[in-house]
């Protein structure tokens, strides 16, 4: 079958294609791949719609922009709102995907498939057509609308959205409000984040007694680790017991656990001095202020020598308040009440920058909008239908409209 592309597609459909074919891949262990060219591409659409842009490197080494598109407002002295996204993406495996992965390849039923249709390339584009479709028709918010363009969010984010939160030129935006991604959903339905798990990477070290493998030695480090465990997946397995208890949770109501590396040891008949547990936590946020204690408790039981440390612990995760006297809450739901949109609330279960912006006081909203898809962020074989892609501008025009217009007295 060859890639299947109509005569008249769509031209919002063809930019994100050209988009999604920029292998913008950020590894832990790797510099990121294709970075200028995001710049170059994000460049050319800001043109295109005839808004002025900035591009503002946050890190110097490596280095790491920021693209920063801005459509002012009536009222530019008002709290202005964030539409944020990243442009980096995650590794791939080319030779479980049915399509090349960066191929953009769209095949008869308009299912697009690549690296990066869900997470987030798509909402880049939708945000830029929301506004284009928005200028032809005349329309101009009241307040500044910012579109902001961020690096590294797949590898933690801490020289992406991270630097961009503490630098001068982001308080000189005075941001009332930020958009940023969220999931799809598999129904009709339309899921909206109001918070989200916060990332513990722990590192849990045992040291014991060493000695020939062929003897009792006592104290060994082993022993300590499968105690370790034990207490963690212990952990682990009460928390999926909550989750299956009760049908009112969701995934982002409870904390998961999962050991991830477990390394140690020298040569087969050596029992090892040392061996080091590595778990990727994510705490919900009604668990931060005991989550420090749960582990302190595995590390105390399993015995003398037992520490443990982070390679990443976020602490200062917010949620934003879905209430009533929540004016810009209340203007996005009036928005997807207009269009009959029905409305998921939950906690995001795992880590976007959206946790960077709450903690600096700023609600945050997480939404992308794709309903009746499959979730298949960071999987092999990504796509995205061109119908809900196109749908989701639509959507956008409106959300972008009702939250740029709460009135002065709102905010």
């Amino acid at each position: 079958m060859q890639n299947h592309k109509e005569m008249a597609e769509d031209r919002a459909v063809s930019l994100f294609r050209e988009y999604l074919q920029i292998r913008s891949v950020s590894s832990v262990d790797k510099p990121p791949m294709e970075y200028d060219a995001c710049i170059d591409f994000l460049t050319k659409m800001a043109k295109e719609i005839g808004l002025p842009y900035r591009i503002i490197e946050v890190n110097k080494d490596p280095k790491r922009e920021v693209f920063l598109m801005t459509w002012e407002g009536r009222d530019p002295k008002l709290p202005a709102v964030l539409l944020n996204s990243h442009y980096d993406v995650v590794p791939v495996f080319p030779e479980f995907w049915t399509h090349e992965p960066f191929s953009a390849y769209k095949d008869e039923s308009g299912d697009i498939y690549a690296r990066g249709t869900q997470d987030m390339k798509s909402v880049t584009i939708q945000y830029i057509e929301a506004v284009r479709k928005l200028k032809e028709q005349g329309y101009r918010p009241l307040r500044t609308v910012h579109l902001s363009m961020v690096p590294d969010e797949e590898v933690t984010g801490r020289l992406g959205m991270g630097k961009f939160v503490d630098s001068e030129e982001f308080k000189r935006l005075n941001l009332g409000l930020a958009l940023d991604e969220g999931l799809a959903n598999t129904s009709d339905n339309f899921t909206v984040f109001y918070g989200e798990r916060s990332p513990w990477w722990a590192r849990i070290t045992c040291t014991g007694d060493p000695g020939h493998g062929s003897r009792f030695i006592t104290n060994t480090a082993a022993e300590k680790v499968r105690k370790v465990i034990n207490s963690a997946l212990g952990f682990r397995d009460q928390q999926e017991q909550r989750l299956k208890d009760d049908s009112t949770l969701r995934l982002g109501d409870v904390t998961t656990c999962n050991l991830t590396i477990i390394e140690g040891g020298v040569q087969f008949n050596v029992v090892p001095t040392e061996m080091k547990l590595s778990f990727d936590i994510r705490v919900t946020p009604n668990m931060m202020s005991t989550m420090d204690a749960e582990i302190k408790r595995w590390c105390t039981e399993a015995g003398s020598g037992v520490t443990y440390e982070f390679e990443q612990k976020f602490v200062g995760n917010m949620v934003t308040p879905l209430s009533d006297d929540n004016p810009w809450w209340s203007a996005f739901l009036s928005a997807c009440d207009a269009m009959n949109m029905k409305i998921e609330k939950e906690i995001f279960p795992a880590a976007t920058d959206s946790r960077f912006l709450r903690s600096n006081g700023l609600p945050a909203i997480g939404f992308s909008p794709m309903n009746n898809t499959p979730i298949l962020l960071h999987d092999n074989n990504e796509r995205l239908n061109e119908k809900i892609f196109l749908k989701g501008i639509d959507i956008y025009c409106k959300i972008i409209s009702a939250v740029a217009d709460v009135p002065a007295n709102g905010v």
